[in-house]
């Protein structure tokens, strides 16, 4: 199955969604009821209430262009139009192309609370980047779990890519000056760093990260070049405080949304773009290491309003 059917199956969920509500209201006409609809619909789906007020707007002053039978035609080209355009508004370079015309090593901090994926995703990256014949390195530098450690070490066996770690409950910005050094001493072109993620610590954790991307930055100058934080799409609208908590204590650069093939809540990809303005660089639909790539609004929006055939 290809990368583009496995992203409109992922969003099925989220679609369907959509889909009712205009499949009842198609050949009625757009009348405010049915704009109401509509916007109910978006926000169940979790485009995010500033940017739902945003699209009615521009929906409402459509005006005639919705009138008669071809109105919720003309509706849905509106609303792909919109979507589009925000999400292109904050569109960054794709991974690949940061890695590439990146400094060596290319150094990434992921971030995020456990559970979503995180580490999953950096080894998925590091086994792109080994196909792409780089050479990369994962660093264990979440240390309070020592199940994290064990869970990078296995991905590292399992895809030949070296893991730099220390015994649980050591200092993780330790290993992080250790993983650099590594680096630096093996002509290492990407550095991938695990971190923690417990919110019930939440200030302890931020000031942990704050930590190491000082580490990082008098280690290797302009490092962390790229701050990944992984999202879950499940948990909606709370991805979206969890991205401003992070943005705030670290400042994110690029968001790997997880999850996505389990969620009618799809539209948080554009709560996110709207809202934060941070680039959606990764999307995953799925376990395998190919359901996670590189996002683009285009393919997003249109297997969010997929025809029906």
């Amino acid at each position: 199955m290809g990368w583009l059917q496995r992203l409109s199956d992922g969003l099925a969920k989220t679609r369907q969604t959509l889909r009712t509500s205009l499949d009842r209201i198609t050949g009625r006409g757009i009348d405010p009821p049915a704009l109401d609809e509509i916007e109910a619909t978006l926000i169940q789906a979790d485009l995010g209430v500033r940017t739902v007020a945003r699209l009615m707007d521009r929906l409402r002053a459509a005006g005639s262009e919705l009138a008669g039978p071809e109105g919720s035609r003309r509706m849905t080209a509106i609303l792909q139009e919109s979507i589009r355009e925000t999400l292109a508004a904050c569109e960054g370079e794709s991974f690949d192309e940061m890695v590439a015309q990146g400094p060596r090593p290319f150094v990434v901090l992921a971030v995020g609370v456990n559970g979503v994926g995180k580490t999953t995703t950096l080894a998925k990256l590091a086994q792109r980047q080994k196909q792409a014949g780089r050479v990369p390195l994962l660093v264990a530098a979440d240390t309070f779990r020592a199940a994290a450690i064990e869970q990078l070490e296995i991905w590292g066996q399992r895809i030949g890519v070296e893991v730099i770690r220390h015994q649980a409950g050591a200092d993780p910005s330790a290993v992080v000056f250790d993983g650099l050094a590594a680096a630096r001493a093996r002509g290492t072109d990407v550095v991938l760093i695990d971190t923690a993620g417990r919110l019930h610590t939440k200030t302890n954790l931020m000031d942990e990260l704050r930590k190491m991307k000082r580490v990082a930055a008098r280690e290797i100058p302009g490092a962390p070049h790229d701050v990944l934080l992984t999202l879950d799409a499940t948990v909606g609208q709370n991805a979206l405080s969890l991205a401003r908590q992070f943005h705030e204590a670290v400042g994110v650069t690029g968001i790997a949304l997880t999850k996505l093939d389990g969620t009618a809540r799809g539209g948080i990809v554009v709560a996110i773009a709207d809202e934060l303005k941070i680039p959606v660089r990764l999307i995953g639909v799925g376990e395998a290491a190919e359901d996670l790539q590189d996002f683009h609004p285009t393919e997003y929006v249109d297997a969010l309003f997929e025809v029906r055939t």
